[in-house]
C-alpha cells in the first residue's frame, strides 16, 4: 500500500470503516509481535505496548491531514502506525536494525518520523504535551493542527497546566488527547488525581469532553470536531478517551494490581470487537471481508518478522538524517 493511501483520512463509509479496522488490527498484531520478539531476546531495552487502546490513535489520526503534526508517548507504536509509519521500518527499529525508521537508534520509546507527521514519541512524562504545544505555535501560521497524546498520570505534571494555560491564552491550534487507561503505571488514577480530569482543562475554559475511547467512530467524531475548531482559529480542545491497556505497564509488569475480573470485563469491550460489530451491524460488512483483513495482516506481520531479523545492524558511528 502506498504512503499516500496510508496517510489519507478514511471516509465514514464501509470502505473507510474497514480501513479503520485494518489499522487497529495491524497495531494489535504488531504489539503481539514485539512482545514475542522481546521474550526471545530480539528486542532490547524495554517496551510499553498499546494493546487495547488502538481506537484512540486510529480514530484521531483518521481526521488529520499532511499539514498536521503529532506527538506521542513512550507507548507510541500505536501512534506511529496510526499515522501511516511504515510497519516494516518500525519493526526494524524495534529490532535495532539499520533499516529502521530511525536507523535502529531510537529503541521502543523515542521513535520519530517527520515524513509521516510524527514529531516524536517521548519517554518523559508530559513531553508530548510540550512538544505539540510548541509545534502548534508554528502551525498557527500554516493552517495545521498539533495533537498531543498522553496518559492520565500526565495530568498531574507541571507540563500539563503550563502548556494548557499557554495554549488557551494564545488560542493555539492544538488538540490534547488524554488516553485514560485507568492506571498511572501501577497506580489507579483516582488514587492520585483529585477531582475529574476533564475539569482541569475546563478551568482554562478549554472545551473538553470525556468519550468512549474503545469505539473508533466515537473517537473519530470527537477528534473531527476538535480539529475543525483548531483549524478555524478557535483554539485548543481537550479529549479524555476512556480506554484500557490489556497488558502491564511495561514488559516487566504482570499487572497483578488489577481488580479481580477487571481485565476480562474490559476485553469484552475490545476495540476490535466493537469495530467488527459496528461494521456488520451499521455498515453491512460481510464477516468474510473482515476475516480477510485479519488474514492479510497476519501474513504481513510474518513477512515483516522474517525481513526484520535478516536486516543489518547499523554501522558504528552512522547517523540517520531526518527530513520534514
Amino acid at each position: 500500500m502506498s504512503a499516500q493511501t496510508e496517510t489519507s483520512p478514511p471516509a465514514a463509509d464501509l470502505d473507510g470503516g474497514l480501513e479503520l479496522y485494518r489499522r487497529m488490527k495491524l497495531i494489535r498484531r504488531f504489539e503481539d509481535t514485539i512482545q514475542s520478539l522481546f521474550m526471545k531476546g530480539e528486542v532490547h531495552g524495554t517496551t510499553h505496548l498499546y494493546s487495547g487502546e488502538e481506537a484512540v490513535a486510529v480514530g484521531v489520526s483518521s481526521v488529520l491531514t499532511d499539514a498536521d503534526r503529532v506527538a506521542g508517548t513512550y507507548r507510541g507504536h500505536g501512534h506511529a502506525l496510526s499515522l501511516g509509519v511504515d510497519p516494516q521500518a518500525l519493526l526494524d527499529e524495534m529490532l535495532g536494525r539499520a533499516t529502521g525508521v530511525c536507523g535502529g537508534r531510537s529503541g521502543s520509546m523515542n521513535v520519530i518520523d517527520l515524513e509521516h507527521r510524527l514529531i516524536g514519541c517521548f519517554g518523559i512524562i508530559g513531553g508530548s504535551i510540550a512538544a505539540a504545544t510548541g509545534a502548534s505555535i508554528a502551525l498557527q501560521r500554516t493552517g495545521g493542527v498539533a495533537v498531543a497524546f498522553f496518559g492520565d498520570g500526565t495530568t498531574n505534571q507541571g507540563y500539563f497546566h503550563e502548556c494548557l494555560n499557554f495554549a488557551a491564552v494564545r488560542r493555539l491550534p492544538v488538540v490534547y488527547v488524554c488516553e485514560n487507561n485507568l492506571y498511572g503505571e501501577f497506580t489507579p488514577w483516582e488514587d492520585v488525581t483529585a477531582g475529574q480530569i476533564r475539569s482541569r482543562p475546563e478551568a482554562f475554559e478549554i472545551p473538553s469532553q470525556t468519550i468512549d475511547g474503545n469505539d473508533v467512530w466515537t473517537v473519530r467524531e470527537a477528534a473531527a470536531a476538535a480539529v475543525a475548531r483548531a483549524r478555524a482559529g478557535e483554539g485548543p480542545s481537550f479529549i479524555e478517551a476512556l480506554t484500557y491497556r490489556f497488558v502491564g505497564h511495561s514488559r516487566s509488569d504482570p499487572g497483578a494490581y488489577r481488580k479481580p475480573g477487571e481485565l476480562d470485563a474490559w476485553k469484552e469491550r475490545d476495540p476490535l470487537k466493537i469495530a467488527r460489530a459496528t461494521l456488520v451491524e451499521r455498515f453491512g460488512a460481510d464477516e468474510a471481508a473482515i476475516d480477510a483483513i485479519d488474514a492479510a495482516v497476519d501474513s504481513q506481520i510474518e513477512t515483516m518478522i522474517e525481513r526484520g531479523l535478516a536486516a543489518p545492524y547499523p554501522a558504528p558511528g552512522s547517523v540517520r538524517e531526518f527530513k520534514d
